[in-house]
């Protein structure tokens, strides 16, 4: 089988986790009954909230969080693969994990994934944020074996580190993913052309929900999931920033194709850095 249906879910998560879940389902299973047999939803699907005290006042640990929970169970009762973007997780260390789930249509966990690259930057207008002051960085890697292919697991600001999706693509990925929480500002600038650009490097899918809208805590999210093919071209999106469900169908067989029309994973080269300006002073 190369062909499947696949959603992303377009949400705009508040500080209450469990209407966060509540909306989560509704989600869930609106794709679910519009064909989609993977269905992914965006970073921090559990909560959005700037308040760290706040944050950690509801953290669970892994088993006990309730989209975790809620994923795995309508995963089973779907006979769907659920995708959680990302979501909070306590750590057995008393640090934060910004955690990826990946579970199959029996309901099993498959993957998880802690985000690796922690947005620590400052914006225009005063906008500034430091993941690492919440987060603990995650040190590796995943992909996923599904029924229907591989996948590559990365969480919102990983997009900008293309060799994060090149060593997912040579490890055989098909559909490499970036669910996001995407600032407006940031969303605005780089979205589209950062999803297509992965896309077009590594000849694969690109899925990717996506927070979108003012949230309670006051950040602005741009939304705008997406659903990229292996030529870089959008074949859904959600042109807004509203709650809602991005739907399309794709075919692995197109990874393939673009793989053989321009096979730059195969031509990549080693090669060395030469600082010719050093070089040239030492030689005057």
């Amino acid at each position: 089988m190369t062909a499947v249906r696949v959603a992303a879910l377009q949400m705009r998560s508040g500080q209450s986790v469990a209407r966060n879940v509540a909306d989560f389902e509704a989600l869930v299973r609106e794709a679910a009954g519009r064909g989609a047999t993977y269905v992914q939803s965006p970073e921090m699907t559990g909560a959005l909230m700037r308040d760290r005290a706040a944050l950690r006042a509801v953290l669970k640990p892994e088993g006990e969080d309730p989209v975790e929970r809620a994923a795995g169970r309508l995963a089973a009762e779907l006979g769907i693969v659920v995708h959680v973007g990302s979501t909070a997780i306590a750590r057995p260390d008393g640090k934060v994990a910004n955690r990826a789930f990946l579970f199959g249509p029996d309901g099993g966990l498959l993957a998880t994934y802690d985000k690796i690259h922690m947005f620590d930057v400052d914006l225009d207008n005063g906008e500034s944020w430091r993941e690492s002051a919440t987060y603990e960085p995650g040190t590796a890697a995943t992909v996923a074996d599904l029924p229907f292919g591989r996948l590559g697991m990365a969480v919102c600001y990983d997009v900008r580190f293309p060799q994060l999706f090149r060593a997912q693509a040579l490890a055989g990925a098909q559909i490499l993913t970036a669910p996001a929480a995407f600032t407006r500002q940031t969303g605005s600038a780089h979205w589209h052309v950062l999803q297509r650009a992965r896309a077009i490097e590594n000849g694969a899918f690109v899925v990717s929900a996506a927070q979108g809208g003012l949230h309670e805590d006051g950040r602005e999210t741009y939304g705008h999931s997406l659903i990229v093919d292996p030529w870089g071209r959008v074949v859904a999106e959600a042109d807004h920033d509203e709650p809602g469900v991005v739907v399309a169908d794709i075919d692995l067989a197109e990874v393939a194709e673009a793989r053989g029309k321009i096979p730059n994973l195969k031509n990549a080269r080693d090669f060395a850095v030469a600082h010719a300006g050093a070089a040239m002073a030492a030689g005057g």
